[in-house]
């Protein structure tokens, strides 16, 4: 067995796409009498700067010789690699053996190299002590997705599946004919084995890129006969060949436990804790509230029951963080703007630049008392403060109180998983129609 790990060869402006390149180098090498046993598809690090939005990287599992396979490989790579592009990179590494017994060493950077960030001089000092064949072009940055790609199978616990459809390769960069109709009655049929096709909400064919590549479309899901019927449901402009690819998408596996005060850039965490302010809508539409430990934000223990909901006397000691949902989350910012101090949380998402770019938070636990102003029992007055820490009394009737009120508020939200639509989902996050969440779930669709 032969594995074939490929990255980095589409620019955002100028397109391409390393999947198109993937399934021309399979099919290279079955007309060169080889066969492909599976095709991988796997998000790396969402944070990684030079990353085209999805940050894939592809493997092939073949049974051609390592030697053919990295000569296929570079002769179908060098003529559409988009180098001219200077952020462009690509890199190929080629292993002999099985793809379940690389290395430790190999597997354990491919989990790296979703979760945090690692560099090309030890992508090829890796590649090099397993005695793998690797090739690149304009500093070769594409060998960490190449080598991550080779170590996939043996890292990685779930898989989903993308189908993607091409379309005929000169129409790149002119607008695509999709029959939008066909879509969504193909979706709505096959939901939810596969998810992600369309957002509802916002009327969106989300299966439909806009980047100038060759993707004509692709359906995601749990199930591989669903995706490739659902494709085939789509009324389109003429496809040119098709790609059934094992993926990480739709999993979280870039997520990792963390805590306030302690996360690092260029990683992805779940990470428990208290609403520590009310959130506010800033310029351009985004939201954004401070989180803090549950211990240092309310004294209190984080394991309040739900509904207790501590209180909202804020002690605004030890670490926080800010969290942030963004404008092209759209209605997910309304779940955010429900939120209130004290409310207890599990928030994930991308953590760089000092904030937390939400992709998905749990209520645990809901604030549902405010304090307010006492109303006079006799009157039903409103009372005023009587001065400074001498309570309040009632004008008219004289009768007084010591403090302010707990009243209880009705909430919009409620206990459980909620997340971003999904024309705002990241590739590699989980959707909550998925399942296997340890909450209730408000699934967007």
């Amino acid at each position: 067995m032969t594995v074939v790990g490929l990255d980095d060869t589409d620019s955002r402006e100028r397109g391409m796409c390393t999947t198109y390149l993937a399934t021309l180098v399979a099919e290279a090498i079955e007309a060169a009498g080889g066969s492909v046993e599976r095709r991988l598809l796997v998000r790396l690090n969402p944070a990684v700067e030079h990353k085209t939005r999805g940050n894939a990287a592809l493997a092939l599992h073949t049974d051609l010789d390592p030697d053919d396979a990295l000569s296929l490989a570079v002769d179908e790579l060098e003529p559409l690699a988009e180098t001219d592009d200077p952020r462009t990179s690509p890199g190929v590494v080629v292993a002999p053996g099985d793809p379940d017994a690389v290395p430790d060493a190999i597997s354990s950077f491919t989990r790296r190299s979703i979760r945090s960030l690692v560099d090309t001089e030890e992508a090829v000092e890796l590649a090099e002590s397993a005695g793998y064949q690797h090739r690149g072009w304009e500093g070769g940055r594409g060998r960490i997705g190449a080598l991550a790609a080779v170590g996939a199978w043996a890292a990685l616990d779930e898989w989903t599946y993308e189908h993607i459809s091409y379309r005929e390769f000169d129409r790149c960069g002119t607008p695509r004919d999709v029959d939008c109709d066909s879509v969504f009655d193909a979706a709505e049929e096959y939901y939810p084995d596969a998810w992600d096709t369309v957002d509802t909400v916002e009327g969106q064919a989300v299966c439909v890129p806009n980047a100038p590549g060759p993707i004509l479309y692709g359906i995601r899901g749990d199930d591989a006969d669903a995706v490739r019927s659902l494709s085939a449901a789509i009324e389109s402009e003429p496809v040119e060949r098709t790609s059934l690819f094992y993926t990480n998408q739709g999993t979280d596996v870039h997520l990792r436990d963390g805590e306030v005060g302690a996360l690092e850039g260029g990683g992805a965490y779940r990470v428990d804790g208290v609403v520590a302010t009310d959130p506010e809508t800033r310029r351009g539409g985004h939201v954004f509230f401070e989180y803090a430990s549950s211990e240092a934000e309310t004294g209190e223990d984080a394991d309040a029951s739900e509904d207790t909901g501590a209180n909202d006397d804020t002690d605004a000691t030890g670490p926080a963080v800010s969290c942030a949902a963004f404008e092209p989350t759209k209605r997910f910012r309304d779940r955010v703007r429900a939120l209130r101090p004290g409310d207890e949380l599990t928030v994930c998402g991308e953590f760089s630049d000092g904030t937390l770019k939400l992709e998905k938070f749990a209520v645990r636990a809901l604030n549902r008392t405010e304090s307010v102003t006492p109303t006079c029992p006799a009157c039903d007055r409103t009372m005023e403060s009587a001065g400074r820490n001498q309570g309040y009394r009632c004008r008219d009737c004289g009768t007084t109180a010591p403090g302010k009120a707990d009243v209880e508020v009705d909430r919009a939200l409620e206990r459980g998983w909620y997340e971003v639509p999904p024309c705002a989902r990241r590739h590699v996050a989980k959707p909550l129609i998925r399942g296997g969440f340890d909450a209730p779930t408000h699934p967007e669709r």
